[in-house]
């Protein structure tokens, strides 16, 4: 696409030469329409996902003086110790230096919303500058915009992985992605493993997410290698950066309990690993011998070696790196939907997420037929395979659409860069016209919005228990609803409740929890499941073994459909007014409060009979003031 021809020459030049300037740019018009867009969220401090609202936690621990090795939650099944949480405290730092930043001026309630609304835009900014360097680097110094569009517009799963108060830690590691493929572009070879082994290193040392992408990138830079022999210096480089960067990352960031033999975070095994990679890389870039085969051969005895030690020195981490039990999978882990593959999946749900990585495949491949024979044919061969192995991970779980989505806009921008141009050159004024627009919109992955209203939706009865339960969810969560709570319990409590509802609870109120969905706690997590899907005999000693003085239920929020469904006569299901057993005391709560909360009478019998609840507050008494 040749921008200088009718007078634009200027206008190329200017993206050309003040790209970053403009990228940034960019980047501040998309967090400005985030801000205005999401402000009501960012005002009632709306952190819609459990592991949003438990990074907040950790955050508030660090500001408060806990220690910063020590990651255990001490708000969940504190009777017991508290909660170990697998993360590190790298993705904690932007958003508590937000707070100490915004505190003296607004105060630390609005300190902690508006930096929960801000800190996840910041790895937007790295994103959008990987982004940009790669198709620079690849398609042409003025394709950047085009890039940048495709990622804002059409990657809808990626987008909002950084939109306020998203803040877990996914977008920084869609950060180090977007990075990674901007290494592997890279023409420069010590500058592109430099790129490469750093963003691992950072990605790894936030959490094993992406550890598979991390890998890939590794196989990619050896492979190149083998290929070419001048590609030594690339992967010397990328394995020094990734040896030391993930020991620097391990020696600062990893927790307490991160230093034992774990296989779900970088421990001492995951650190052996990147290691021993990195320093057998290193060892081959600089023996380099000539022959291509000599170099393959080397390449897979290094591969052996790697994981044949792997399953010598560590067969805990053959199976899940969650290292849960079979019980605890069934029960709960298997239940969790983006675990499951795309093709579980309603097709309106997995058309939308898969349509622009299957473009960004077909991109990627054209791109390296068309460059083929040119320096760019190695950069194109590494992201055509990078964004394949990225697709075929949504055949394994639906939450590596965002990854997926993310390495499809290079082959997508390719596509447009190729398709528009064509267009514009043909006779027909309409193809002329038409064409362009049309070929953005498929080719970018936008048509997947328009499709979807056509696709088949689940049936009505279906989708009205949906709304239900999207309802329950929502209500059961707001801060108004979690406000209520404070009311009724003017005494800091441990609250019985369902698994995904702890973090918020903890995050909106002064009570604790017993159990939040992290995979460490399988005893709080299955304690609570056999709880309500067990008998009423069963439930009270579960309970006084955590400490448990309320019991508080959200009816339909989702996790009560696993209850109903796996036990219809279970201990979930009889708690309703007047048919609770009568060793649970009914509490008043404010009117419109969504959730139903009993005291646990340890001293009554179990045969005690039901107590009739009290009458909720009419509209206008003290009780039912917001």
């Amino acid at each position: 696409m040749k921008l200088g021809k009718y007078g634009d020459y200027r206008i190329a030049q200017e993206l050309d030469r003040h790209w970053l300037n403009w990228a940034l740019l960019f980047w501040v018009a998309v967090c400005a329409y985030f801000l205005w867009d999401r402000n009501a969220n960012i005002q009632w401090l709306a952190l819609g996902d459990t592991d949003d609202n438990m990074r907040l936690m950790q955050v508030r621990a660090l500001l408060a003086g806990q220690g910063w090795y020590d990651l255990t939650n001490y708000r969940l099944d504190p009777a017991l110790g508290g909660f170990n949480i697998h993360w590190s405290r790298l993705v904690d730092l932007p958003i508590a230096g937000l707070i100490l930043l915004l505190q003296p001026f607004i105060g630390t309630a609005q300190a902690e919303k508006w930096a929960c609304g801000i800190a996840p835009m910041l790895p937007l900014a790295v994103t959008m500058i990987g982004v940009a360097l790669t198709v620079r680097r690849l398609i042409a110094p003025q394709a950047w915009p085009v890039a940048l569009v495709v990622l804002v517009l059409a990657c809808t799963s990626t987008i909002m992985m950084y939109a306020p108060m998203r803040i877990d830690h996914h977008g920084w590691q869609l950060a180090c992605l977007a990075m990674t493929v901007a290494g592997l572009a890279d023409p420069r070879r010590a500058r592109g493993g430099a790129t490469v082994g750093i963003s691992s290193a950072v990605s790894l040392t936030i959490g094993l997410e992406m550890l598979p992408y991390c890998a890939m990138a590794g196989a990619i830079i050896a492979l190149r290698w083998v290929w070419d022999a001048g590609d030594a210096r690339r992967m010397q480089v990328y394995g020094i950066t990734l040896a030391g960067g993930s020991a620097i990352g391990f020696a600062l960031f990893a927790s307490n309990a991160n230093q034992a033999m774990r296989c779900d975070a970088l421990t001492p095994v995951w650190l052996s690993v990147t290691v021993v990679a990195g320093g057998l890389l290193f060892v081959l870039s600089r023996l380099n011998p000539a022959n291509r085969w000599v170099r393959l051969g080397l390449g897979v005895a290094a591969g052996a070696v790697i994981a044949g030690g792997f399953a010598w020195m560590f067969p805990q981490c053959l199976g899940r790196p969650e290292g849960v039990s079979e019980e605890l999978q069934q029960v709960w882990l298997n239940n969790v939907r983006e675990a499951r593959p795309i093709y579980r999946h309603a097709l309106d749900t997995a058309f939308p997420i898969a349509a622009l990585p299957v473009i960004g495949i077909i991109g990627a491949l054209s791109a390296t037929w068309r460059w083929r024979g040119s320096e760019k044919v190695a950069g194109w061969a590494a992201i055509a395979l990078f964004t394949a192995f990225a697709g075929a991970m949504l055949l394994w779980q639906v939450r590596a659409g965002p990854a997926a989505q993310l390495l499809g806009v290079a082959g997508s921008t390719a596509l447009v860069w190729i398709i528009v141009p064509w267009c514009l050159r043909q006779k027909w004024m309409v193809v002329r016209v038409i064409g362009p627009v049309a070929a953005f919109l498929i080719l970018s992955g936008l048509f997947a919005g328009y499709v979807i209203q056509y696709l088949p939706k689940e049936d009505k009865p279906a989708a009205k228990g949906t709304a239900r339960v999207n309802n329950a969810n929502a209500m059961c969560a707001r801060m108004t609803s979690m406000r209520m709570l404070d009311k009724a319990l003017p005494t800091p409590s441990i609250l019985f409740t369902h698994v995904d509802l702890g973090p918020r609870l903890i995050v909106m109120t002064r009570h604790s929890a017993i159990a939040g969905p992290y995979h460490r706690n399988g005893r709080a997590i299955l304690d609570v499941h056999k709880a309500f899907t067990g008998t009423a005999a069963q439930f009270r000693p579960i309970a006084k073994a955590h400490g448990a003085q309320y019991v508080l239920t959200c009816p339909n929020l989702a996790e009560t459909t696993v209850y109903r469904a796996r036990s219809p006569q279970g201990f979930y299901t009889m708690l309703k007014p007047g048919k609770a057993p009568g060793w649970l005391e009914p509490v008043t709560l404010p009117e419109g409060a969504p959730y139903r909360l009993w005291k646990i009478r340890y001293d009554l019998p179990d045969d005690a009979k039901p107590v009739t609840p009290p009458p909720a507050p009419q509209s206008g008494s003290p009780g039912s003031r917001r």
